[in-house]
């Protein structure tokens, strides 16, 4: 792990006035990187963020556990592990979808179960994450059901239940219609946090009925013209916000293009053609789970999107890997 680059990278993102959603899937959870340099990770940027006051939310999840099925009672304990060191690092708690509850439960009780205990125990709100299965398969079926209808039913009693213990919910299902019903549906002062990396511009500027906060993996990439739209988005300028961030969706539907859990490939390596890394390199050799011809196009779209720094330099370090 070179971590100076890593934690670099967090203070770049925290001067742009983002905040940081760390130890997430886009971090490669359940995709190679384990829990102990998990845990190094979120130690580190717990440091990092309160030496300059940054705002830092990390996940929660069992993924120190095997794969497989797993007592309830286990499940919790993993859980609670990983709570406890996330609040310890002095972060918001994100508690993320669980691959051994979702291969145990056999019940939508067995989710209300879990998830009561843990949020009764959580020191301030937390932030809860409905991750679909198109970057997860491991997760089809969470909440209890593969019928979207009867998943939203009972993620919404959960959160009316526990609505004082819930900052908000980030979803991430790529359905802005859903979205937008749950949003909505939600309680008084429980936030909808946007993970839709397809339809993020309308989302987050909303309607008349609300909008979406936003808690994104395409922010990553586009990091400089998303902190500007959203300064704009601040100021009123809605049409302003627009003229910039729409220009940057079709770059994000490329990298989330199906397997979109191999989305993380594309925004490693435009952290690279940013200098942000020295190496194309990911956990596990990830690096390589797109086609040279993807990187190509991923290139030319950050190009069009405004999200290249230095397009000459990220030219040049394009040209080593395309020959």
């Amino acid at each position: 792990m070179d971590w100076d680059a890593t934690l670099r990278f967090r203070h770049h993102l925290w001067s742009l006035g983002l905040g940081v959603a760390d130890a997430m899937d886009t971090a490669q959870r359940g995709m190679g990187l384990d829990w102990a340099t998990t845990r190094e990770l979120i130690a580190r940027s717990g440091a990092e963020a309160a030496s300059v006051g940054g705002l830092l939310a990390c996940g929660a999840g069992t993924d120190q556990l095997a794969p497989g099925e797993h007592t309830l009672a286990a499940i919790v304990d993993a859980y609670e592990e990983q709570l406890a060191v996330v609040e310890a690092s002095g972060a918001n708690v994100i508690l993320m979808a669980s691959r051994a509850l979702a291969a145990t439960a056999t019940s939508v009780d067995d989710y209300h179960a879990v998830y009561g205990k843990l949020l009764s125990q959580a020191s301030r709100p937390v932030i809860l994450h409905w991750l679909g299965d198109m970057f997860d398969p491991a997760l089809h079926g969470y909440w209890g059901s593969a019928d979207l209808d009867e998943a939203t039913g009972t993620v919404l009693s959960l959160i009316k239940t526990h609505a004082d213990r819930i900052d908000g919910i980030k979803i991430s299902l790529l359905d802005a219609d859903r979205e937008i019903a749950i949003r909505r549906a939600l309680p008084a002062g429980v936030r909808l946090y946007t993970g839709d990396d397809y339809n993020y511009p309308t989302l987050i500027a909303g309607d008349e009925h609300g909008y979406s906060d936003a808690l994104l993996g395409v922010f990553d990439p586009i990091a400089e013209p998303a902190a500007r739209a959203l300064k704009l988005l601040a100021g009123g300028d809605v049409a302003g916000f627009r003229a910039v961030l729409d220009p940057t969706v079709p770059l994000a539907r490329h990298i989330f293009q199906p397997p979109t859990y191999n989305y993380k490939t594309g925004i490693v390596f435009l952290a690279w053609l940013n200098g942000h890394q020295e190496r194309f390199e990911m956990v596990g050799g990830l690096q390589t789970a797109r086609s040279i011809e993807h990187l190509v196009t991923l290139h030319e779209l950050a190009l069009a999107a405004g999200a290249l720094a230095d397009p000459e330099f990220a030219a040049a370090r394009l040209a080593t890997v395309t020959g």
